[in-house]
Protein backbone atom coordinates (compact mmCIF):
# COMPACT_ATOMS: atom_id res chain seq x y z
CA UNK A 1 0.00 0.00 0.00
CA UNK A 2 1.47 3.34 -1.05
CA UNK A 3 0.74 6.72 0.44
CA UNK A 4 -2.42 8.40 -0.75
CA UNK A 5 -2.66 11.74 -2.47
CA UNK A 6 -4.26 14.66 -0.68
CA UNK A 7 -8.00 15.08 -1.18
CA UNK A 8 -8.97 18.05 -3.35
CA UNK A 9 -9.41 21.39 -1.61
CA UNK A 10 -13.05 22.46 -1.52
CA UNK A 11 -14.74 25.71 -0.61
CA UNK A 12 -18.41 26.49 -0.09
CA UNK A 13 -21.19 24.03 0.72
CA UNK A 14 -20.71 20.34 0.07
CA UNK A 15 -22.26 18.94 -3.09
CA UNK A 16 -22.87 15.36 -4.11
CA UNK A 17 -20.10 14.20 -6.41
CA UNK A 18 -20.79 10.46 -6.55
CA UNK A 19 -24.53 9.82 -6.07
CA UNK A 20 -24.16 6.08 -6.72
CA UNK A 21 -21.29 5.44 -4.33
CA UNK A 22 -20.78 2.51 -1.95
CA UNK A 23 -18.38 2.08 0.95
CA UNK A 24 -16.94 -1.25 2.11
CA UNK A 25 -15.15 -1.88 5.40
CA UNK A 26 -12.76 -4.72 4.58
CA UNK A 27 -11.88 -7.45 7.06
CA UNK A 28 -10.15 -10.82 7.13
CA UNK A 29 -13.33 -12.91 7.51
CA UNK A 30 -16.14 -10.50 6.67
CA UNK A 31 -16.88 -7.31 4.73
CA UNK A 32 -19.49 -4.67 5.61
CA UNK A 33 -20.91 -2.75 2.65
CA UNK A 34 -23.02 0.43 2.71
CA UNK A 35 -25.00 1.81 -0.24
CA UNK A 36 -27.25 4.90 -0.65
CA UNK A 37 -30.47 4.89 1.37
CA UNK A 38 -32.78 3.71 -1.42
CA UNK A 39 -32.20 0.04 -0.54
CA UNK A 40 -34.34 -1.51 2.28
CA UNK A 41 -31.16 -2.72 4.00
CA UNK A 42 -28.47 -0.17 3.04
CA UNK A 43 -25.79 -1.85 5.18
CA UNK A 44 -25.12 -5.57 4.81
CA UNK A 45 -22.54 -8.09 5.94
CA UNK A 46 -20.82 -10.46 3.50
CA UNK A 47 -18.26 -13.20 4.00
CA UNK A 48 -14.77 -13.14 2.58
CA UNK A 49 -14.92 -16.27 0.39
CA UNK A 50 -15.06 -15.93 -3.39
CA UNK A 51 -18.74 -16.91 -3.54
CA UNK A 52 -19.50 -14.22 -0.95
CA UNK A 53 -17.61 -11.64 -2.97
CA UNK A 54 -19.64 -12.56 -6.04
CA UNK A 55 -22.85 -12.02 -4.03
CA UNK A 56 -21.53 -8.66 -2.86
CA UNK A 57 -20.82 -7.59 -6.45
CA UNK A 58 -24.29 -8.72 -7.56
CA UNK A 59 -25.90 -6.75 -4.73
CA UNK A 60 -23.95 -3.61 -5.60
CA UNK A 61 -24.95 -3.93 -9.24
CA UNK A 62 -28.61 -4.37 -8.20
CA UNK A 63 -28.36 -1.17 -6.14
CA UNK A 64 -27.09 0.67 -9.27
CA UNK A 65 -23.75 1.41 -7.63
CA UNK A 66 -21.10 2.65 -10.04
CA UNK A 67 -18.19 3.55 -7.77
CA UNK A 68 -16.91 1.76 -4.67
CA UNK A 69 -14.43 2.87 -2.03
CA UNK A 70 -12.42 0.35 0.00
CA UNK A 71 -10.40 0.88 3.14
CA UNK A 72 -6.93 -0.60 2.78
CA UNK A 73 -6.51 -3.32 5.40
CA UNK A 74 -3.41 -5.48 5.04
CA UNK A 75 -3.75 -7.53 1.86
CA UNK A 76 -7.37 -8.50 2.48
CA UNK A 77 -8.60 -5.84 0.04
CA UNK A 78 -6.78 -7.29 -2.98
CA UNK A 79 -9.23 -10.11 -3.94
CA UNK A 80 -12.22 -7.82 -3.49
CA UNK A 81 -10.58 -4.98 -5.42
CA UNK A 82 -9.68 -7.21 -8.36
CA UNK A 83 -13.13 -8.83 -8.50
CA UNK A 84 -15.03 -5.54 -8.37
CA UNK A 85 -12.74 -4.00 -10.98
CA UNK A 86 -13.31 -6.98 -13.29
CA UNK A 87 -17.07 -6.49 -12.89
CA UNK A 88 -16.85 -2.94 -14.21
CA UNK A 89 -17.04 -0.92 -10.98
CA UNK A 90 -14.89 2.14 -10.45
CA UNK A 91 -12.95 1.06 -7.36
CA UNK A 92 -11.00 3.47 -5.19
CA UNK A 93 -8.64 2.39 -2.44
CA UNK A 94 -8.12 4.83 0.45
CA UNK A 95 -5.81 4.96 3.41
CA UNK A 96 -7.41 4.22 6.77
CA UNK A 97 -5.77 7.37 8.19
CA UNK A 98 -8.17 9.53 6.18
CA UNK A 99 -11.08 8.30 8.28
CA UNK A 100 -9.38 8.99 11.61
CA UNK A 101 -9.31 12.73 11.11
CA UNK A 102 -12.89 13.24 12.35
CA UNK A 103 -13.09 12.89 16.16
CA UNK A 104 -16.21 11.79 17.99
CA UNK A 105 -17.40 9.35 15.36
CA UNK A 106 -18.57 5.94 16.70
CA UNK A 107 -16.19 3.12 15.86
CA UNK A 108 -17.72 -0.09 14.50
CA UNK A 109 -17.68 -1.96 11.20
CA UNK A 110 -21.17 -0.73 10.34
CA UNK A 111 -20.34 2.90 11.10
CA UNK A 112 -17.05 2.62 9.20
CA UNK A 113 -18.83 1.40 6.06
CA UNK A 114 -21.46 4.16 6.31
CA UNK A 115 -18.79 6.79 6.92
CA UNK A 116 -16.80 5.62 3.90
CA UNK A 117 -19.91 5.77 1.73
CA UNK A 118 -20.84 9.24 2.96
CA UNK A 119 -17.36 10.73 2.50
CA UNK A 120 -17.05 9.22 -0.98
CA UNK A 121 -20.48 10.57 -1.95
CA UNK A 122 -19.22 14.11 -1.35
CA UNK A 123 -15.86 13.46 -3.00
CA UNK A 124 -13.85 13.85 0.20
CA UNK A 125 -11.66 10.75 -0.22
CA UNK A 126 -8.52 10.61 -2.33
CA UNK A 127 -7.64 7.25 -3.84
CA UNK A 128 -4.28 5.63 -3.39
CA UNK A 129 -1.97 5.30 -6.37
CA UNK A 130 -2.22 1.99 -8.21
CA UNK A 131 -0.40 1.55 -11.53
CA UNK A 132 -1.80 -0.13 -14.62
CA UNK A 133 -2.40 -3.88 -14.54
CA UNK A 134 0.78 -4.96 -16.43
CA UNK A 135 2.87 -2.82 -14.07
CA UNK A 136 1.07 -4.35 -11.08
CA UNK A 137 2.02 -7.82 -12.32
CA UNK A 138 5.65 -6.77 -12.77
CA UNK A 139 5.60 -5.18 -9.31
CA UNK A 140 4.34 -8.41 -7.74
CA UNK A 141 7.19 -10.38 -9.31
CA UNK A 142 9.76 -7.82 -8.13
CA UNK A 143 8.40 -7.84 -4.59
CA UNK A 144 8.45 -11.63 -4.55
CA UNK A 145 12.07 -11.54 -5.68
CA UNK A 146 12.96 -9.02 -2.97
CA UNK A 147 11.45 -11.37 -0.39
CA UNK A 148 13.58 -14.24 -1.73
CA UNK A 149 16.70 -12.06 -1.46
CA UNK A 150 15.84 -11.36 2.18
CA UNK A 151 15.39 -15.05 2.94
CA UNK A 152 18.69 -15.93 1.23
CA UNK A 153 20.48 -13.25 3.25
CA UNK A 154 19.24 -14.82 6.49
CA UNK A 155 20.92 -18.09 5.58
CA UNK A 156 24.18 -16.29 4.87
CA UNK A 157 24.06 -15.24 8.51
CA UNK A 158 23.37 -18.87 9.48
CA UNK A 159 26.47 -19.98 7.56
CA UNK A 160 28.56 -17.32 9.30
CA UNK A 161 27.24 -18.45 12.67
CA UNK A 162 28.09 -22.10 11.98
CA UNK A 163 31.60 -21.16 10.83
CA UNK A 164 32.13 -19.03 13.94
CA UNK A 165 30.98 -21.85 16.20
CA UNK A 166 33.61 -24.08 14.58
CA UNK A 167 36.17 -21.25 14.98
CA UNK A 168 36.68 -21.06 11.21
CA UNK A 169 37.58 -17.43 10.42
CA UNK A 170 36.62 -17.52 6.77
CA UNK A 171 34.66 -14.25 6.93
CA UNK A 172 37.83 -12.46 8.12
CA UNK A 173 39.99 -13.43 5.13
CA UNK A 174 37.43 -13.06 2.33
CA UNK A 175 35.27 -10.00 1.76
CA UNK A 176 32.18 -12.08 1.03
CA UNK A 177 31.66 -15.72 2.01
CA UNK A 178 29.18 -16.06 -0.87
CA UNK A 179 31.81 -14.95 -3.38
CA UNK A 180 33.84 -17.25 -5.59
CA UNK A 181 36.41 -18.16 -2.93
CA UNK A 182 34.01 -18.29 0.00
CA UNK A 183 31.40 -20.54 -1.61
CA UNK A 184 34.06 -22.86 -3.04
CA UNK A 185 35.56 -23.38 0.44
CA UNK A 186 32.16 -23.84 2.11
CA UNK A 187 31.07 -26.42 -0.49
CA UNK A 188 34.34 -28.27 0.01
CA UNK A 189 33.82 -28.26 3.80
CA UNK A 190 30.31 -29.66 3.39
CA UNK A 191 31.68 -32.29 0.99
CA UNK A 192 34.11 -33.53 3.67
CA UNK A 193 37.38 -31.68 3.01
CA UNK A 194 39.13 -30.67 6.27
CA UNK A 195 42.73 -29.96 5.22
CA UNK A 196 43.27 -26.16 5.43
CA UNK A 197 46.02 -26.28 2.82
CA UNK A 198 43.79 -28.02 0.29
CA UNK A 199 40.93 -25.66 1.09
CA UNK A 200 43.19 -22.62 0.58
CA UNK A 201 44.01 -23.84 -2.94
CA UNK A 202 40.42 -22.97 -3.87
CA UNK A 203 41.33 -19.30 -3.48
CA UNK A 204 40.47 -17.10 -6.48
CA UNK A 205 43.33 -15.12 -7.98
CA UNK A 206 41.49 -11.86 -7.25
CA UNK A 207 41.34 -12.55 -3.50
CA UNK A 208 43.21 -9.98 -1.40
CA UNK A 209 44.65 -12.45 1.14
CA UNK A 210 47.30 -15.01 0.35
CA UNK A 211 46.77 -18.75 0.40
CA UNK A 212 48.80 -18.98 3.61
CA UNK A 213 46.55 -16.46 5.40
CA UNK A 214 43.45 -18.30 4.26
CA UNK A 215 44.84 -21.68 5.34
CA UNK A 216 45.66 -20.30 8.79
CA UNK A 217 42.06 -19.11 9.19
CA UNK A 218 40.58 -22.49 8.22
CA UNK A 219 41.70 -24.51 11.23
CA UNK A 220 38.57 -25.35 13.18
CA UNK A 221 36.82 -27.74 15.52
CA UNK A 222 34.77 -29.93 13.22
CA UNK A 223 31.81 -30.77 15.43
CA UNK A 224 29.06 -32.71 13.71
CA UNK A 225 26.17 -30.48 14.80
CA UNK A 226 27.84 -27.33 13.46
CA UNK A 227 28.69 -29.00 10.16
CA UNK A 228 25.07 -30.12 9.90
CA UNK A 229 23.87 -26.54 10.45
CA UNK A 230 26.34 -25.28 7.83
CA UNK A 231 25.15 -27.87 5.31
CA UNK A 232 21.47 -27.00 5.79
CA UNK A 233 22.16 -23.26 5.59
CA UNK A 234 24.07 -23.77 2.32
CA UNK A 235 21.29 -25.90 0.85
CA UNK A 236 18.67 -23.32 1.76
CA UNK A 237 20.85 -20.53 0.33
CA UNK A 238 21.15 -22.45 -2.95
CA UNK A 239 17.42 -23.19 -2.96
CA UNK A 240 16.43 -19.54 -2.65
CA UNK A 241 18.86 -18.58 -5.39
CA UNK A 242 17.27 -21.17 -7.68
CA UNK A 243 13.91 -19.63 -6.84
CA UNK A 244 15.34 -16.21 -7.67
CA UNK A 245 16.47 -17.51 -11.06
CA UNK A 246 12.94 -18.78 -11.72
CA UNK A 247 11.55 -15.40 -10.67
CA UNK A 248 13.99 -13.65 -13.01
CA UNK A 249 12.62 -15.64 -15.94
CA UNK A 250 9.08 -14.57 -15.03
CA UNK A 251 10.20 -10.93 -14.78
CA UNK A 252 11.92 -11.13 -18.16
CA UNK A 253 8.79 -12.59 -19.75
CA UNK A 254 6.59 -9.92 -18.18
CA UNK A 255 8.85 -7.15 -19.49
CA UNK A 256 8.34 -8.47 -22.99
CA UNK A 257 4.56 -7.90 -22.63
CA UNK A 258 4.88 -4.09 -22.60
CA UNK A 259 4.44 -2.06 -25.75
CA UNK A 260 7.64 -0.82 -27.38
CA UNK A 261 7.97 2.92 -26.68
CA UNK A 262 11.52 3.25 -27.98
CA UNK A 263 10.29 4.27 -31.45
CA UNK A 264 12.84 2.00 -33.07
CA UNK A 265 15.74 4.00 -31.62
CA UNK A 266 18.71 1.85 -30.55
CA UNK A 267 19.68 1.74 -26.90
CA UNK A 268 22.58 4.17 -26.33
CA UNK A 269 25.78 2.56 -25.03
CA UNK A 270 26.38 2.75 -21.32
CA UNK A 271 29.56 4.53 -20.29
CA UNK A 272 29.98 3.12 -16.79
CA UNK A 273 30.13 -0.60 -16.13
CA UNK A 274 29.84 -2.32 -12.77
CA UNK A 275 30.57 -5.88 -11.87
CA UNK A 276 27.57 -8.12 -11.52
CA UNK A 277 26.61 -8.69 -7.87
CA UNK A 278 25.21 -11.86 -6.40
CA UNK A 279 21.67 -10.49 -6.14
CA UNK A 280 21.47 -8.75 -9.50
CA UNK A 281 18.94 -10.10 -12.03
CA UNK A 282 20.05 -13.08 -14.09
CA UNK A 283 19.36 -11.14 -17.30
CA UNK A 284 20.15 -7.66 -18.57
CA UNK A 285 16.99 -5.60 -17.89
CA UNK A 286 18.34 -2.38 -19.41
CA UNK A 287 17.16 -3.07 -22.95
CA UNK A 288 13.71 -4.28 -21.83
CA UNK A 289 13.26 -1.23 -19.58
CA UNK A 290 14.29 1.05 -22.45
CA UNK A 291 11.59 -0.47 -24.66
CA UNK A 292 9.06 -0.25 -21.83
CA UNK A 293 9.67 3.42 -20.93
CA UNK A 294 11.15 4.82 -24.16
CA UNK A 295 14.03 6.32 -22.17
CA UNK A 296 17.06 4.95 -20.35
CA UNK A 297 16.95 5.71 -16.63
CA UNK A 298 20.53 4.55 -16.19
CA UNK A 299 21.80 7.76 -17.83
CA UNK A 300 21.12 9.39 -14.46
CA UNK A 301 24.15 9.22 -12.21
CA UNK A 302 23.72 6.63 -9.45
CA UNK A 303 20.83 4.70 -11.02
CA UNK A 304 21.78 1.20 -12.12
CA UNK A 305 19.69 -1.43 -13.92
CA UNK A 306 18.35 -2.98 -10.71
CA UNK A 307 17.35 0.43 -9.35
CA UNK A 308 15.59 1.38 -12.59
CA UNK A 309 13.77 -1.97 -12.55
CA UNK A 310 12.43 -1.37 -9.04
CA UNK A 311 11.44 2.25 -9.72
CA UNK A 312 9.57 1.50 -12.95
CA UNK A 313 7.82 -1.50 -11.40
CA UNK A 314 6.52 0.73 -8.59
CA UNK A 315 5.51 3.88 -10.50
CA UNK A 316 5.02 2.73 -14.09
CA UNK A 317 5.66 5.07 -17.00
CA UNK A 318 2.58 7.33 -16.87
CA UNK A 319 3.71 10.54 -15.18
CA UNK A 320 0.34 12.23 -15.71
CA UNK A 321 -0.69 10.79 -12.33
CA UNK A 322 1.38 13.56 -10.73
CA UNK A 323 0.88 17.17 -11.93
CA UNK A 324 4.49 18.15 -11.29
CA UNK A 325 7.82 16.89 -9.99
CA UNK A 326 6.96 18.42 -6.61
CA UNK A 327 3.84 16.27 -6.34
CA UNK A 328 5.91 13.24 -7.32
CA UNK A 329 8.52 13.95 -4.64
CA UNK A 330 5.81 14.46 -2.04
CA UNK A 331 4.16 11.15 -2.96
CA UNK A 332 7.52 9.42 -2.54
CA UNK A 333 7.87 10.93 0.93
CA UNK A 334 11.13 12.69 0.06
CA UNK A 335 9.89 16.25 0.74
CA UNK A 336 9.90 18.00 4.13
CA UNK A 337 6.58 17.83 5.93
CA UNK A 338 6.19 21.31 7.39
CA UNK A 339 4.21 21.46 10.62
CA UNK A 340 3.59 25.05 11.68
CA UNK A 341 1.47 26.28 14.56
CA UNK A 342 1.18 29.87 15.70
CA UNK A 343 3.84 30.94 13.24
CA UNK A 344 6.36 28.53 14.79
CA UNK A 345 7.83 25.64 12.84
CA UNK A 346 7.29 22.51 14.90
CA UNK A 347 8.85 20.00 12.53
CA UNK A 348 10.17 19.62 9.01
CA UNK A 349 10.71 15.87 9.05
CA UNK A 350 9.62 13.83 6.08
CA UNK A 351 6.51 11.73 6.56
CA UNK A 352 7.01 8.07 7.47
CA UNK A 353 6.51 6.21 4.23
CA UNK A 354 7.19 2.60 3.21
CA UNK A 355 7.60 3.44 -0.47
CA UNK A 356 9.83 0.96 -2.28
CA UNK A 357 10.65 3.40 -5.09
CA UNK A 358 11.82 5.96 -2.51
CA UNK A 359 13.95 3.30 -0.79
CA UNK A 360 15.58 2.42 -4.13
CA UNK A 361 16.31 6.10 -4.82
CA UNK A 362 17.83 6.49 -1.36
CA UNK A 363 20.17 3.57 -2.05
CA UNK A 364 21.08 5.15 -5.39
CA UNK A 365 21.78 8.46 -3.63
CA UNK A 366 23.97 6.75 -1.05
CA UNK A 367 26.03 5.20 -3.87
CA UNK A 368 26.95 8.71 -5.08
CA UNK A 369 29.27 9.39 -2.14
CA UNK A 370 32.42 8.88 -4.20
CA UNK A 371 30.98 10.14 -7.48
CA UNK A 372 32.81 13.02 -9.15
CA UNK A 373 29.57 14.38 -10.62
CA UNK A 374 27.65 17.42 -9.41
CA UNK A 375 25.18 15.13 -7.64
CA UNK A 376 28.04 13.50 -5.76
CA UNK A 377 29.41 16.90 -4.76
CA UNK A 378 25.93 17.96 -3.62
CA UNK A 379 25.64 14.86 -1.43
CA UNK A 380 29.05 15.36 0.18
CA UNK A 381 28.50 19.07 0.76
CA UNK A 382 25.11 18.52 2.36
CA UNK A 383 26.36 15.54 4.36
CA UNK A 384 29.03 17.71 5.99
CA UNK A 385 26.44 20.34 6.88
CA UNK A 386 23.31 18.46 8.02
CA UNK A 387 24.41 14.84 8.35
CA UNK A 388 24.14 11.71 6.24
CA UNK A 389 20.40 10.85 6.62
CA UNK A 390 19.14 14.28 5.53
CA UNK A 391 21.74 14.53 2.78
CA UNK A 392 20.74 11.14 1.34
CA UNK A 393 17.06 12.10 1.41
CA UNK A 394 17.74 15.43 -0.31
CA UNK A 395 19.86 13.74 -2.99
CA UNK A 396 17.18 11.08 -3.48
CA UNK A 397 14.71 13.91 -4.02
CA UNK A 398 16.94 15.32 -6.76
CA UNK A 399 17.11 11.88 -8.37
CA UNK A 400 13.30 11.64 -8.19
CA UNK A 401 12.93 14.96 -9.99
CA UNK A 402 15.32 13.76 -12.70
CA UNK A 403 13.37 10.49 -13.07
CA UNK A 404 10.11 12.43 -13.37
CA UNK A 405 11.54 14.78 -15.99
CA UNK A 406 13.11 11.93 -17.94
CA UNK A 407 9.89 9.93 -18.12
CA UNK A 408 7.74 12.98 -18.90
CA UNK A 409 9.92 15.11 -21.16
CA UNK A 410 12.51 12.72 -22.60
CA UNK A 411 16.27 12.31 -22.58
CA UNK A 412 17.16 15.61 -24.28
CA UNK A 413 15.41 17.66 -21.60
CA UNK A 414 17.19 15.88 -18.75
CA UNK A 415 20.58 15.95 -20.48
CA UNK A 416 20.28 19.70 -20.96
CA UNK A 417 19.28 20.16 -17.33
CA UNK A 418 22.17 18.04 -16.04
CA UNK A 419 24.67 19.90 -18.21
CA UNK A 420 23.35 23.21 -16.88
CA UNK A 421 23.61 21.93 -13.31
CA UNK A 422 27.20 20.78 -13.91
CA UNK A 423 28.06 24.19 -15.42
CA UNK A 424 26.64 26.10 -12.45
CA UNK A 425 28.42 23.77 -10.03
CA UNK A 426 31.73 24.43 -11.82
CA UNK A 427 31.14 28.20 -11.64
CA UNK A 428 30.51 27.98 -7.89
CA UNK A 429 33.73 26.00 -7.37
CA UNK A 430 35.75 28.48 -9.44
CA UNK A 431 34.33 31.46 -7.52
CA UNK A 432 35.13 29.78 -4.22
CA UNK A 433 38.71 28.98 -5.27
CA UNK A 434 39.23 32.53 -6.60
CA UNK A 435 38.00 34.05 -3.35
CA UNK A 436 40.22 31.74 -1.30
CA UNK A 437 43.26 32.45 -3.47
CA UNK A 438 42.69 36.21 -3.16
CA UNK A 439 42.53 35.95 0.63
CA UNK A 440 45.92 34.22 0.61
CA UNK A 441 47.47 36.77 -1.76
CA UNK A 442 47.35 34.71 -4.92
CA UNK A 443 45.47 34.94 -8.19
CA UNK A 444 43.67 32.12 -9.92
CA UNK A 445 44.71 31.84 -13.58
CA UNK A 446 42.87 29.71 -16.11
CA UNK A 447 45.15 27.45 -18.12
CA UNK A 448 44.71 27.25 -21.89
CA UNK A 449 42.84 24.25 -23.21
CA UNK A 450 45.14 21.38 -24.23
CA UNK A 451 45.71 21.08 -27.95
CA UNK A 452 44.12 18.19 -29.76
CA UNK A 453 46.41 15.23 -30.39
CA UNK A 454 47.79 15.19 -33.95
CA UNK A 455 47.35 11.94 -35.92
CA UNK A 456 50.49 9.92 -36.49
CA UNK A 457 51.94 10.05 -40.03
CA UNK A 458 51.23 7.01 -42.15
Amino acid sequence: MTRHARPPHRTGPLSVIHPHAAGIDVGATEHWAAVPGGDPAPVRRFGACTADLEQLADWLAGCQVTTVVLESTGVFWIPLFELLESRGFEVRLVDARQMRRIPGRPKSDVHDAQWLQRLHTYGLLAGAFRPDEPVCVLRSYLRQRAMLVTYAAQHIQHMQKALTQMNVKLQHVVSDITGVTGLAIIRALVAGQRDPTELAKLRDDRCGHSAADIARALYGTWRAEHLFALKQALELYDFYHRQMATCDRQIEQQLQQFADKSGGQPLPPKARRRRRGGNRPGFDPRGALYRMAGVDLTVIEGIEESTALVVLSEIGTDMSRWPSAKHFGSWLGLCPNHRISGGKVLSRRTKPCANRAAAALRLAAQALHRSQSALGAFLRRLKARVGAPKAITATAHKLARLVYSLLKHGTAYVTQGMEEYERRYRERVVRSLSRRAKELGYALVELPAPAAAQPLPT
